[in-house]
């Protein structure tokens, strides 16, 4: 048996959807949501004609981002066709995007590899021939097979190592659901990189051959955004006793965390509220069915997405935008969203847009 994720008339178990993506709910249960609905409309509207987020800063396709694009799609239970546009699209690049060339031809990014196997799962494809390329060897290729650090996805590049505990959450998944020998040590090492406090760290420990590589033998830092990601990937793993307790434990520590006007910081003491930490906590929570708090997280959020009464403003066709802070939404209304900005408000949608299901009373139940 796996988790059932509960989001109300969206609920679904852990074999219908992959972590951060949801099957479309029914009609009647989306009535009314039309913020969550302008926004996914607003991001799929990003998308360029190549169907990838392109960077107008500096002009280039940036894969990675377009998969959070796709994930935030599939979450929101919307747009199911432009996600697999955007499978599609990536698998065209998977290449370039997961490994070296030039310099650093052979290496293999994990974390990279680790998101497109999943994405690839999560719109019904193959990740064993994404473009020609066996996505699930070539991550079991950087996957640690013993010792201390076993389980555990490491960049093989001349660059160093950048794989981080979402990576690793993407690679216990996708190996997971793969039926790939090499997941149950992938879920074992992850759960490794929750503190006792019941967060999620974002780095991994520095030293692959250091005895203890756990969070809390590294002193890991409180991660907002890390442990909500982390906590939506748990639930679609089976739910055996140590993965029942991990999500038992994030949601706790989120919950906790939530400033009395419903948003959240980054985890870390001092950081403002923003909407990439708001709406991912508000997204998972809703996922354990902590609709209460979830929805207060989404109010959050409304306030800070671009509706019709800002007509009058710069923002005036960016309907449905998400700006990641009231700093960030002031300058949008006098600047509108420019191309050095365009990259912090696509991120914002992405994390932020799926929370939004979770005004309606009808999409989130306990």
């Amino acid at each position: 048996m796996k988790h059932t994720i509960l989001r109300g008339a969206v609920a679904l178990t852990g074999t219908a959807a992959l972590a951060l993506g949801t099957v479309a709910p029914a009609d009647a249960a989306r009535a009314g949501v039309r913020e969550e609905k302008k926004a996914v409309q607003w991001l799929a509207g990003e998308l360029g004609e190549g169907d990838l987020l392109v960077n107008e800063q500096y002009d280039f396709a940036d894969v990675g981002l377009s998969l959070d694009a796709g994930f935030a799609l599939k979450g929101a239970g919307r747009k199911g066709a432009v996600a697999r546009d955007i499978a599609t699209a990536a698998a065209g690049q998977v290449a370039s995007y997961t490994q070296g060339s030039g310099d650093d031809e052979g290496g293999v990014y994990a974390g990279a590899t680790a998101k497109l196997a999943a994405f690839t799962l999560l719109v019904g494809g193959d990740a064993t021939d994404v473009d020609g390329i066996d996505l699930v060897a070539q991550l079991e290729g950087v996957t640690t097979d013993e010792g201390p650090s076993a389980g555990r996805i490491v960049d093989q590049s001349i660059y160093g190592d950048y794989a981080n505990t979402i990576g690793q959450a993407f690679a216990a998944v996708a190996l997971s659901r793969s039926g790939s020998d090499e997941g149950g040590s992938a879920v074992s090492f992850l759960l490794q990189q929750q503190c006792e406090a019941g967060y999620f760290r974002l780095p991994l420990t520095a030293d692959t051959d250091a005895a203890d590589q756990s969070c809390d033998g590294a002193e890991g830092q409180p991660s907002v955004d890390t442990t909500a990601l982390v906590l939506n990937q748990l639930l679609e793993l089976d739910a055996t006793e140590d993965v029942t307790a991990a999500v038992d434990a994030a949601a706790a520590w989120l919950g906790d965390l939530q400033k009395d006007n419903g948003s959240f910081g980054t985890g870390v003491d001092g950081e403002g509220s923003n909407t990439n930490s708001t709406g991912l906590a508000g997204w998972a929570l809703a996922s354990v069915g902590s609709c209460g708090k979830a929805r207060k997280a989404a109010r959050w959020v409304k306030k800070l997405q671009v509706a019709g009464k800002h007509s009058d403003t710069a923002l005036a066709d960016e309907v449905g935008a998400i700006a990641f802070n009231r700093a960030a939404f002031k300058t949008g209304k006098s600047e509108g969203i420019t191309a050095s900005a365009n990259d912090q408000w696509r991120r914002a949608a992405t994390q932020a847009a799926p929370s939004l299901q979770n005004l309606s009373k009808a999409t989130c139940k306990q």
